[in-house]
């Protein structure tokens, strides 16, 4: 599994963890913004008119209503981001991330604006009167680039994965043992029988599970957030400032938390902004091109709402939860996961600064520290050797080593920092536990026990965390499906449904490390055609809104 992760984070590194894949989003959303002059702000109050269905027509064509399209695509963007990712973001790039999160959907309302319309505009009604859209229906009809259409679906198709399926079974797995100790493998089998009932039945049965559960896991997370909000209220101001206040010069060392560089925070809330509101990523474009509709532009206006719901509102609460709360910056004990874990050559210290600032550069990828290689020399599970060990970003305290339940005596070989499990072919059942900071859902589960709810706290996460997730995996489902429907025909979606679950089962019990690595490879490979691709039809864009008010100013004189 490490040897994967290794392999995989490097791939990230070259294309979605890239400085370039960051400013070619915010590039294009920008862009966009200034190009239509603002669309996420002037057209904000007739985007819910028109969800509140008001200019609907009995004529409109397609499987949804307006709301029903919001609610299936919000089912498919809120979900781990908002819990785990929000975590994760300031876990790694500190409360600036934030901030950058928000930015991120700022831009993305325009962003999702027009690849929204524009696939709406381009989509296809089969025989038997189901409806076909998405990216890939703009890029074959319109840019007629047919093998960018072809790139595309399969990047959908790999990303119901890494975004739909893998990370969310896997936080709603790892939530529901650390909150209630179920079983991962329980979790997975049950979820997994229920995932495949739901997604027989298509957008329609989607449509209405989604537009049911969106509101009720809304309202049931909007109620644990501000219980812990209002319960450290002397900490909001603070935490906003935190937000702003290290935006240009990265977050200092603080508790736990060793610091991060500009940079860091600036890619890891940029990427995990996307992963949340996927806008710019061409995965909503598929759920709205089914929303019964006689105009593109008034379905792309309704989309602009997403991230604002999904990134304004709801990450935002999540951040205020994990900053107000304190947890971000603080360690506890828990079992290390094996693919979180780097050993040092040298015994550095937590209360050197010289030696902390050498710390936050090795994180950040500025300048690396040695890591050690040889043997761990371990006698009733205390390591012997004077090194370092890392976890999750932090100096881990207080480790011990165990095997299966017994303290661990002898010896484990590392290579390059990592334990080389190749030739511990004997102890595959050795972990270590000890205190280090937490990251993605078992750090926001720590956040809301900081509440009036106390301990209780921690089931809304749960809950949330379940709603949320497996939401999303159902929204997922129907966007893969969509794409092997454009790639191979409407025969080959049940062989992509039993997999699709069969991938959903397996993830809920693999390490959480790899999910996310894979994630952000996917998300980008769907994001790069997509920008290209509203790009090149700018001006037919422009073009469509003109027409658009047009129409409109039409309609509101013959009513008068």
């Amino acid at each position: 599994m490490q040897t994967i992760n290794d392999v995989l984070t490097v791939i990230d590194s070259w294309i979605g963890g890239s400085i370039g894949f960051v400013l070619a989003l915010l590039g294009t959303g920008l862009f966009f913004t200034i190009y239509l002059k603002f669309p996420q702000i002037r057209y904000f109050r007739h985007a819910i008119r028109i969800v509140k269905g008001k200019y609907d027509k009995k004529t409109d064509a397609g499987d949804t209503s307006h709301f029903q399209a919001l609610a299936t695509a919000l089912s498919g963007t809120v979900g781990t981001g908002n819990i785990a990712g929000v975590a994760l973001a300031i876990h790694l790039g500190g409360p600036a991330a934030l901030f950058w999160m928000l930015m991120t959907a700022m831009l993305g309302m325009t962003t999702k604006f027009v690849e929204v319309t524009l696939s709406h505009k381009y989509r296809e009604f089969a025989k038997d009167g189901s409806v076909a859209g998405g990216p890939m229906y703009y890029m074959k009809n319109a840019l007629n680039m047919k093998w960018l259409a072809a790139i595309f679906a399969v990047a959908t198709v790999l990303s119901s994965f890494g975004t739909g399926s893998l990370p969310q079974i896997n936080s709603i797995s790892n939530a529901m043992f650390s909150t209630f100790k179920i079983n991962h493998i329980i979790t997975g089998g049950v979820l997994a029988i229920v995932l495949g009932f739901i997604i027989i039945g298509g957008i329609k049965r989607i449509a209405k599970v989604s537009e049911s559960l969106v509101p009720t896991m809304a309202i049931i997370y909007f109620i644990g957030s501000f219980a812990v909000i209002f319960y450290n209220y002397q900490n909001i101001l603070p935490s906003l400032y935190s937000i702003v206040s290290d935006i240009f010069t990265g977050t200092a060392a603080t508790g736990g938390f060793l610091g991060a560089t500009f940079s860091y925070a600036f890619n890891r809330g940029v990427n995990r902004g996307l992963f949340s509101n996927e806008a710019g990523q061409g995965s909503a474009p598929i759920a709205h091109a089914a929303a019964r509709a006689h105009e593109p532009v008034s379905e792309g206006m309704v989309a602009i709402l997403e991230p604002f719901i999904d990134t304004v509102i709801i990450c935002m609460l999540t951040g205020l939860v994990l900053l107000s709360s304190g947890v971000w910056k603080e360690k506890y004990s828990n079992n290390f996961q094996m693919a979180d874990i780097e050993i040092l050559e040298k015994q550095l210290d937590a209360n050197d600064k010289n030696q902390v600032k050498l710390l936050q550069n090795h994180l950040s990828g500025v300048e690396k520290l040695p890591n050690f290689t040889g043997e761990l020399l371990i006698v009733d599970g205390i390591i012997q050797n004077h090194l370092t060990i890392l976890h999750a970003r932090s100096i881990a305290e207080d480790v011990k080593v165990y095997e299966k339940s017994e303290l661990f005596t002898g010896t484990l070989q590392v290579k390059t920092g990592k334990l080389n499990f190749t030739k511990n072919t004997d102890y595959k059942n050795v972990t270590l536990v000890g205190k280090s900071l937490l990251h993605s859902a078992p750090l926001t589960t720590e956040a809301f026990k900081r509440s009036f709810f106390g301990d209780f706290g921690q089931y809304i996460v749960a809950i949330g965390l379940l709603l949320f997730a497996f939401s999303t995996a159902i929204s997922w489902s129907y966007y893969g499906d969509r794409a092997m429907t454009y790639l191979f025909g409407t025969k080959s979606v049940i062989y992509y449904r039993i997999v699709y679950v069969i991938g959903f089962f397996f993830a809920a019990f693999t390490d959480t490390t790899i999910i996310w690595t894979l994630s952000g490879i996917t998300i980008a490979l769907m994001t790069i055609p997509n920008l290209f691709g509203i790009f090149m039809l700018r001006k037919e864009m422009k073009t469509t809104i003109k027409t658009y008010w047009e129409d409109f100013e039409k309609e509101n004189n013959k009513s008068k």
